[in-house]
């Protein structure tokens, strides 16, 4: 991993600006969506007479026939320097060479017959000027699985900090053209088809992801004295998906994306220490599923579903054990709507506990034990790569704090406390975990390329969904739960 943290970020999202004027890529005709070269690199753009691109996008020819390699984090792609348009690449531009190769060129670099493009996140409206999407009835099955390794942007910060070249080193003033000499990076693995649990190491977590009923990760610590696993999921049945996005003049002009499938919430955890310490970790799990869609007025889109956990520990004593799970309906459908500037939330709500967290919390703290896990479940309609999104998105965020007091002085009973919150975030553009954007701009910082922004959205503040708080015996201030946030 240490190898892959001074390695180049180049990224690929590639549009061609000769689109606009119709002329098409070298092969470029509608494609199996599930072919090997769609499923390994995304789809080809295909030029439509009902769209217009902006004009500093580049359409690169030949799709995923182009593409070389692709580094498993997602953000170094390696293309045919022969592939048409491909000498239109700059700094500056934005590539688009298949619906997972889209982005703000940040720097081009030349080695033998290929090219290196270093890209940053864009927009929807960064790509497309004129032009309305839709498409209704997307089932949200046959998926396929994308892996990222063990990507720079997934590991802490002060172990980024500690991994990265100094100037004087590898990577800094002396590299030529502002790049490190590359060490050797994995390529991108193959795609894997269906929704089996796939899994990954993120931040010293062992991990896994996987989307059957529903889009659940497990997660896995034990380091120190301190042990920690769970699983949460955000479950559903048979979902389908749908979305309308209409763009004129290089804004969003009215938007739409619904979700159905009747929507829960499963949880379960089992903590422990024994002169261990406090976590506080961010997992952006380096594991996608993607539902590809073929195009839509040439355009390649994909639904792509991915996950995060934030886990924080607020453990009172050197000693202690602590474990639950609960579960409940959430709502029949998921969506918002935007028009004449204005946003709306569309979610039927239909909150039914199935499984009291508060009645199986069991454990034997010593000290008080408190526990706060979110999880975030995104999903996204557009172009995506891993960090690299743009296009609609909707996103749930279920955060469940608990509180158990210490066992100590407490023979009759020991207080519990549940905080449960589940919020809504929509719009249309990207967003970007900060430590994750903090991490890569440090890279990009040291090899003298430019910053990428953490946020090119369009959408409204947080939409809470449902919350709750529960404490036995009421009103024991030492079990006052840890508050779930809406950020």
């Amino acid at each position: 991993m240490r190898k892959l943290v001074s390695a180049v970020l180049v990224a690929t999202l590639l549009f061609t600006a000769t689109a606009c004027t119709g002329r098409s890529p070298a092969g470029g005709v509608d494609e199996d969506p599930y072919s090997e070269s769609a499923l390994q690199y995304g789809m080809a753009p295909v030029p439509h007479p009902d769209l217009t691109y902006q004009p500093d996008v580049v359409l690169v020819g030949g799709g995923g026939r182009s593409v070389r390699s692709v580094t498993a984090d997602g953000l170094t792609w390696r293309i045919d320097g022969d592939a048409p348009r491909a000498d239109d690449l700059a700094p500056g531009k934005v590539m688009f060479v298949t619906g997972r190769g889209v982005g703000r060129v940040l720097d081009v670099q030349r080695e033998g017959g290929d090219l290196l493009v270093t890209i940053g996140p864009v927009t929807i409206t960064d790509v497309i000027r004129d032009g309305t999407l839709e498409k209704q009835d997307i089932a949200i099955e046959d998926p396929v699985a994308y892996q990222a390794g063990e990507p720079i942007w997934a590991i802490p910060e002060e172990e980024a900090d500690a991994a990265l070249p100094t100037p004087s080193g590898r990577a800094g003033r002396s590299a030529p053209l502002g790049l490190a000499p590359l060490p050797p990076r994995p390529a991108q693995p193959a795609p894997i088809r269906g929704g089996g649990e796939v899994k990954s190491v993120v931040a010293n977590f062992s991990t896994g992801v996987s989307l059957n009923s529903g889009a659940e990760v497990s997660f896995n610590y034990n380091r120190n004295g301190t042990k920690l696993f769970g699983r949460a999921a955000l479950t559903f049945e048979q979902p389908k998906a749908g979305f309308y996005l209409s763009i004129k003049g290089g804004s969003v002009a009215r938007a739409e994306l619904s979700i159905s499938g009747g929507f829960g919430v499963r949880y379960s955890f089992e903590a422990g220490l024994q002169d261990g310490q406090n976590i506080k970790a961010v997992l952006p799990i380096p594991v996608e599923f993607s539902i590809p869609m073929g195009t839509v007025l040439g355009v390649p889109l994909a639904l792509t579903i991915s996950q995060t956990v934030k886990v924080t520990t607020a453990f009172g004593a050197k000693l202690g054990t602590i474990k639950g799970k609960g579960e409940f309906s959430l709502a029949g459908s998921l969506g918002y709507g935007y028009a004449n500037g204005t946003f709306g939330p569309q979610v039927s709500k239909n909150f039914q506990r199935k499984e009291s967290l508060i009645n199986s919390l069991r454990g034997v703290p010593v000290g008080v034990m408190g526990l706060l896990i979110e999880h975030r479940v995104r999903f996204d309609v557009g172009f995506s790569a891993f960090v690299l999104k743009a296009g609609l998105f909707f996103e749930v965020s279920t955060a469940y704090g608990t509180t158990m007091g210490s066992a100590l002085g407490a023979p009759l009973a020991v207080c519990r406390g549940v905080g449960i919150g589940v919020w809504a975030s929509y719009g249309v553009g990207y967003t970007i975990l900060a430590p994750v954007v903090n991490v890569i701009n440090k890279f990009l910082n040291l090899v003298k390329l430019s910053p990428i922004n953490p946020s090119g959205k369009l959408g409204p503040a947080p939409y809470r969904i449902h919350s709750a708080e529960e404490i036995i015996p009421p009103g024991t201030k030492l079990c006052g739960t840890p508050k779930p946030s809406a950020d």
